[in-house]
Formats: C-alpha cells, sequence, structure tokens
C-alpha cells in the first residue's frame, strides 16, 4: 500500500486505510517485554465495536468521554472507538510519583468538570479511586476499560458520519495553578498537524521507519506525536510504559536497538537520565538506526545532548540525528523542526545585552557572561510566525519579543472559555504563544515563558539562567532541581530559588545555600535567596515539566517543608 500522510478527513478513516497494511502497536512491559501486538486491522475492529458500546450507553455525538490515559491497548481501542462514534475523547493523566492521592483526585475532578464529560472511564491501575474520581457527577457510565468491555454492543447502531470540522479531542494544558483547560483540536488540525510532522517535520520514508516511545498518552508530544502520527502514516509504533521510565530509562534505548526504531522523542530530561546511568554490561546497544532523536516539551539543554552523544556514540549514536523542536498543544503539537541530519545548532549570546535590551548580540568572550540557546528551526509549511514588540509590532532578527503563530493546525477553543480563547487567539487568527523569543537565520530560537519573566532594575532576567547555572555548577543538583521566580517583599521585587537538596548534614546544607548565594551574585549580578526544600518537592505538570507559578504559590502558602 501506498504511505499516506495525514491527507484524511478524519482519524477514523485514517485507522481505516492503516488497517489494510501490516503495521500496528506494540505494548511493552516496563522491563522490555513485549505484551501485547495491535495491528491496526484488529484495532478497527475493536475500535468500531468500542464505539457501539459507547453510543449503547446513550452516549450522543460530540458528547466528552474523559480517559485516565494508560499506556495500553485498552486507551487505544476507547480513544479510536470515540472516533468513530463522533465522541470527543478527553485524555487525563495517571498519577504523578509523589504526589498526594486527594491533590490528584482534585485536578482530576476539576477536568472532568471542565469538559462537560458524559463518561469517565478510569485506568486499571487505580479503579480502586473510581468512587471519589465520579462522585456527584452525572454520566452515562463511571468505571473501568473491563466494565466498558463488559457492555454488550448494540449492533444495530450505524456509527455516524465524521466531518473535518467535527472535534477530535479534548487536549488539556498543563502547567497552569488553576484546573487546566481543554484544548479543543478538530478533526482538521489534527491531520493538518500530523501531516506537517510527518511529510516535512520528520520526512517519514516509503520504507524503513518505525517509532517507540515513553512518552505519556495524556500529553500533546505523546498523544499526537507518538501515538496519532505514527497511525496517520502507517508506521509502527512501540510503546513504553510511562510510569516506568525514569527507574529504568535504558529499556527505550534498547526497544530502539532491537526494533531498528528511527523515530524517536523525549524533553531533554529523558537524554539526562540515561546519560546519567551506565547502561549495564550486558546491554548491548545498536543505535545506529536512529535517525530522528527529537527534542521537544521544554527548554532544550544543549549540554545534557553533548553528554549523551558522547556516551552512546560507542554504541553508533550520531549526534546529527538529534532534531531541536517547538510547539504547544495549542497549535495542536508541532510549529517548528530544525532541518534534519544537522544536528543540534545553538547561539552563544552577551546575557547583560540580553537582560537589558533585548538584544541576543552574539558573543564568544570568556570573560563576559554568555547564555547559549538551541535553534528549534523553521515555522512548518502553510503556517506562520512572528515575533513581537510589547506594541504589536513585528520585530527584526536577534531582538527578542513575544512569539504569534497561525496557521491551520491551531486549535478550535479552550474548551466553553471564550474569554480566555480570545485573549490567546486574536480575530484575525494569530495565536499569542506566551513564549518570548527571537527569529535567527529563519529559525526561532526560545529564551523562555512570558510569565516566567522575572524583571529586577530594568533588567530581564529568565529564571533558567539561574537554574541552568545552579545544576551547571554542583555536582550534588539535578535537572528540575532548582525553581527560580520573583516574590514581592516590602513593595520590592525580591527573586527566590527553591532547591531540592540531597544532603542531610546541616554544614553541607549551609555550603550548599552560601555557595549558591555566591554563584548567583557572580555570575548574574543579583541577589537571591536560596531555600532548601526535600527532594521530590518541587511540583511538575503531567509531562514532567517544573511549574513554577505552582512552587511560587507552594511557597508563598507555606506547605514546603523547610529546615535549613
Amino acid at each position: 500500500m501506498k504511505r499516506r500522510f495525514g491527507d484524511f478527513t478524519s482519524l477514523a478513516e485514517a485507522l481505516d486505510y492503516a488497517a489494510q497494511g501490516q503495521s500496528g502497536i506494540n505494548f511493552y512491559s516496563a522491563k522490555g517485554v513485549l505484551l501485547e501486538s495491535l495491528p491496526y486491522s484488529l484495532l478497527k475492529d475493536q475500535a468500531k465495536d468500542t464505539a457501539k458500546k459507547l453510543l449503547t450507553l446513550g452516549l450522543k455525538k460530540g458528547d466528552r468521554v474523559a480517559i485516565i490515559a494508560e499506556s495500553d491497548s485498552d486507551f487505544s481501542r476507547i480513544f479510536f472507538g470515540c472516533q468513530y462514534a463522533g465522541l470527543v475523547p478527553a485524555p487525563m493523566p495517571l498519577p504523578v510519583a509523589f504526589a498526594g492521592k486527594s491533590a490528584y483526585i482534585d485536578t482530576l475532578r476539576g477536568m472532568i468538570t471542565n469538559s462537560s464529560a458524559s463518561a469517565v472511564i478510569t485506568a486499571q491501575t487505580i479503579q480502586s479511586w473510581t468512587p471519589e474520581i465520579i462522585e456527584g457527577f452525572s454520566l452515562k457510565f463511571g468505571g473501568s476499560p473491563a466494565e466498558l468491555m463488559d457492555i454488550q454492543a448494540d449492533q444495530t447502531i450505524e456509527l455516524p458520519t465524521i466531518n473535518s470540522d467535527d472535534l477530535s479531542y479534548l487536549q488539556f494544558s498543563s502547567g497552569s495553578t488553576r484546573f487546566p483547560m481543554g484544548i479543543a483540536v478538530t478533526q482538521k488540525a489534527c491531520l493538518a498537524n500530523v501531516h506537517a510532522i510527518s511529510k516535512y517535520g520528520l520526512a517519514v520514508k516509503e520504507t524503513g521507519d518505525r517509532c517507540v516511545s515513553w512518552l505519556p498518552l495524556y500529553h500533546d508530544m505523546g498523544l499526537v506525536g507518538f501515538f496519532i502520527t505514527p497511525l496517520t502514516c502507517q508506521l509502527s509504533l512501540d510503546l513504553l510504559p510511562t510510569r516506568d521510565f525514569a527507574r529504568r530509562p535504558h529499556v527505550w534505548l534498547d526497544i530502539i536497538s532491537r526494533n531498528k526504531g528511527t523515530l524517536s522523542y523525549s524533553p531533554s530530561f529523558g537524554f539526562e537520565l540515561c546519560a546519567r546511568r551506565t547502561p549495564s554490561s550486558t546491554l548491548e546497544l545498536d543505535l545506529s538506526s536512529w535517525r530522528a532523536a527529537g527534542i521537544g516539551g521544554d527548554m532544550i539543554r544543549s549540554h545534557i545532548l553533548d553528554q549523551f552523544a558522547e556516551q552512546y556514540a560507542v554504541y553508533g549514536f550520531s549526534p546529527k540525528a538529534f532534531v531541536a523542536s517547538y510547539g504547544m498543544a495549542e497549535a495542536t503539537l508541532a510549529l517548528t523542526f530544525a532541518p534534519l541530519d544537522t544536528g543540534v545548532k545553538t547561539d552563544t549570546v552577551d546575557l547583560n545585552v540580553l537582560e537589558t535590551n533585548g538584544i541576543a548580540k552574539p558573543c564568544n568572550d570568556p570573560k563576559i557572561t554568555t547564555r547559549t540557546f538551541t535553534l528549534c528551526g523553521p515555522i512548518l509549511p502553510a503556517h506562520k510566525m512572528e515575533v513581537r514588540d510589547e506594541n504589536g509590532k513585528s520585530l527584526p532578527e536577534r531582538h527578542v519579543g513575544s512569539i504569534f503563530v497561525k496557521g491551520p493546525s491551531l486549535m478550535k477553543e479552550y474548551f466553553h472559555q471564550e474569554e480566555e480563547t480570545k485573549r490567546t487567539i486574536s480575530a484575525d487568527g494569530w495565536l499569542r504563544t506566551g513564549d518570548l523569543g527571537y527569529i535567527l537565520d529563519n529559525e526561532i530560537v526560545i529564551t523562555g515563558r512570558e510569565k516566567d519573566l522575572i524583571i529586577i532594575n530594568g533588567r530581564n532576567i529568565w529564571p533558567q539562567d539561574l537554574e541552568w547555572a545552579a545544576e551547571h555548577s554542583f555536582n550534588a543538583l539535578r535537572s528540575r532541581d532548582v525553581a527560580v521566580f520573583s516574590v514581592d517583599a516590602d513593595e520590592h521585587e525580591s527573586i527566590v530559588a527553591l532547591v531540592q537538596c540531597r544532603f542531610i548534614d546541616p554544614v553541607e546544607r549551609k555550603n550548599l545555600q552560601e555557595e549558591m548565594t555566591n554563584l548567583f551574585r557572580r555570575q548574574h549580578g543579583v541577589e537571591v535567596s536560596v531555600i532548601l526544600v526535600p527532594p521530590h518537592s518541587l511540583p511538575q505538570t503531567s509531562s514532567g515539566k517544573l511549574t513554577r507559578a505552582k512552587a511560587r504559590k507552594m511557597l508563598l502558602d507555606g506547605e514546603f517543608n523547610i529546615n535549613t
């Protein structure tokens, strides 16, 4: 069969086409043992049967179905069952490690409320929590995948026609201090994005490509990039459970090696976990097949990628395989891709000029404090991107401003959030991403988030600069161990650094505080209050990003166990 690159009217049509071939999804255990193979041909039949089960319950086209997104075949059947039934699946996160049950259920119930879900399907792993999750909601169904599958479908039910303007799914944003908002993505927008990803961003080949992923299916990079995209261009996918990745990151590399994977993505911290841990001497790796090792989902740390490339060169990994990219759920997923086969390109700039003038002036003088950024590629075809100043004027190269995008992949709306949608998307279709950056050689360079920017004495200070400086200077720290933000104190803005500290000895703890305070003073010329907090206490989003806004709120609310 001829490969198609997402050129379909709906995801249901895409699965119908993929079912004609031999590809499918392989589900692996945390230890890399194959648990189940699900050809697209079988997924199609099971998804259609699931669609009829859902409609038998009394659900109607357009109703929302909340699904706790475990990386398994149940999620696959239910998600695509919704596509055939004309229902709108809303993938929701599993509990995050070290997070409390009560806080998780509260967040989940907020998502269910915001999506006005008519059905809630929990994961087998948290089945016992179902009564607390669904209490008080008026639902057509609330239970586990097994309970859904036990329903006898009315086989006389006809599946509805799915149109390109129909909603395909709701993607919940992450990182907000309030309940996240549902991003409404149409069939047309989703397929426009996967077409651009597969045909241009990754340049999927007619033969030989294979995807491997551990990314969560409740996050846009996992759901769209490594669940929907492989299917819509008829590629096989090897899927690992997200919850076990941090404990066994090398299983990811082992699956790539064993199955000759060619396409696989991770945020920077995934590469860092692999680089920090030397593979077992019994593990025979061959990473030479990995042609697109993508990085996205967070600010890209080039030094981590350098460490990974150096450590895994002996296993055949090529640094030219790295593909930096930029995107967001409001644009379905991807907006830019760095050119393939070129590796990571960086730009080192004078940090003082950047902070005081908003200009990324090139600098390689070792006597001057600099910052190195990663180029994330040009905007995808059929899309547009501009960097604008506070008055909405488009800025020239190397001038930092707010990033705006436009194109066929943009969300329809924040679901049932009209005012928030209007604040984000202008009447002429431009979306304010909330990110800051600059253009260089037609590629976008991301410098940070607008809401995280700290302004002290006329200087624009990016918290990432301080976080990275600390993590890079102290061996005891890992990525996402430091959260920097500003607070109002005595009518003045001051900077705080929360640091996850594993030291027990009071002397070592005091030394870390003093040395880090001096580092910030010496390298960045700012006074920072360094506060030590316990390991695993800094909040993260469902996709593993550090959330500074929540960390700030937790500090002000006295939620940290601080013992210095």
